[in-house]
């Protein structure tokens, strides 16, 4: 129970493999739903059908045999809202609360159920009365689907905030350490939508937030609210978070790797505050991009490829481009036992970015490195660190 009034019915998941089919969560999921209670009760969200039999039995027994007024859908992702049927076939009398998009989505994942009269379209700055509670809802666009909405519960001071301020990871695992895994989470799901992001943190610096509840993770109070509030507002920013260097490689015989972990001694011999070094081939993809908006400067180190590059380079920089990567500083190595090719693909990607800048020279390898390319590393690592 997180007050008199306001309860958690949500559930883990500790049995996923990889969240979106995509990342790794080697501490699981959770699947966040509340409840008020009130002379109204309103349920907010559902859960993932993964979990359905056990969200069912959590609203079950904090309804304790009553029947709930309104059940509101902050996001209509199927991990939140996969029991929005089940819900309203089991509660006749019960009134779905979403935004207009959101309503118009719903065919989309509940094909022939008859939402006639069972459906209250909100938008920004509408209210929904549940007694002695009143939720104000906030527009919420891209963050980061197009239908999400926000709501802000008056009485306690709460923000019921969707997706935002998520994180990886079950609860019944959390640790002090929110922002690990809710910065690979961020950029990662959210990260494309910045300037949708700085639009929200405007509206809610405009209200007394005392709490902060995401549909994954941890409810936000306190030192950590303030600290995870700090924090979305630098990453949204696409500004660094922390001093360092990313140096992210993709090695197919261990030329390249080489030449990577040398330029990282070099770096640290130079005084550098911070040096990763990532293997794009082994690492986990979503940590790697995670370090490229968290420092200011990466390296990319790559071999040549069927007259292209490695493809997990590629697909590391693709990464960068979807997501709206901007505002950084990119060092460049590449090898080709023939004819290279890697750098100037990677050139070509990174020129696409927002506001990024190439910091010479390339470094060009030829097979393994060799007494004239560690001073051309040197050379990249003082450029680097100016």
């Amino acid at each position: 129970m997180m007050s008199d009034s306001i309860k958690y019915i949500g559930v883990d998941d500790l049995d996923i493999d990889l969240f979106e089919s995509q990342y790794v969560v080697p501490e699981g999921m959770s699947y966040n739903s509340y409840l008020i209670d009130d002379e109204k009760i309103a349920v907010l969200d559902t859960a993932d059908r993964r979990k359905g039999e056990e969200w069912k039995a959590n609203l079950k027994e904090a309804l304790n045999g009553r029947q709930p007024d309104y059940l509101v859908a902050h996001h209509m992702e199927p991990d939140h809202a996969a029991l929005i049927a089940w819900t309203l076939e089991t509660y006749p009398n019960l009134q779905l609360v979403c935004s207009a998009q959101a309503a118009k989505m719903l065919p989309n994942f509940f094909e022939g159920l008859n939402f006639e009269g069972r459906v209250m379209t909100v938008k920004e700055g509408d209210t929904l009365s549940l007694g002695r509670h009143e939720l104000h809802f906030i527009g919420a666009p891209m963050i980061h689907w197009p239908e999400v909405i926000m709501s802000y519960d008056s009485l306690d001071k709460v923000v019921f905030s969707a997706d935002a301020f998520g994180k990886f990871g079950a609860l019944v695992n959390e640790t002090d350490d929110w922002a690990c895994e809710a910065r690979r989470y961020y950029f990662n799901i959210c990260g494309k939508y910045g300037s949708q992001v700085q639009v929200v943190m405007k509206k809610l610096a405009a209200l007394d937030v005392q709490t902060i509840c995401p549909l994954h993770g941890p409810v936000l109070k306190g030192e950590q609210l303030s600290a995870a509030i700090k924090l979305y507002d630098t990453w949204s920013k696409y500004e660094p978070e922390s001093e360092g260097i990313l140096i992210a490689y993709a090695s197919i015989h261990g030329g390249t790797a080489a030449a990577a972990e040398r330029l990282g001694e070099i770096l640290r011999q130079k005084g550098a505050p911070k040096v990763v070094v990532s293997d794009l081939s082994r690492d986990d993809m979503a940590e790697v991009i995670e370090d490229a908006f968290r420092y200011p400067t990466v390296v990319v180190a790559a071999s040549s490829y069927d007259a292209g590059v490695f493809p997990v380079m590629h697909d590391f920089l693709y990464h960068l481009q979807i997501k709206n990567y901007q505002k950084r500083r990119f060092g460049i190595i590449e090898n080709g036992s023939w004819a290279p090719t890697a750098g100037k693909v990677m050139r070509s990607m990174i020129e696409g970015l927002k506001d990024c800048e190439i910091v010479e020279p390339m470094v060009t390898i030829r097979s393994r490195m060799k007494a004239a390319d560690e001073a051309l590393l040197e050379q990249l690592a003082d450029s680097l660190l100016k």
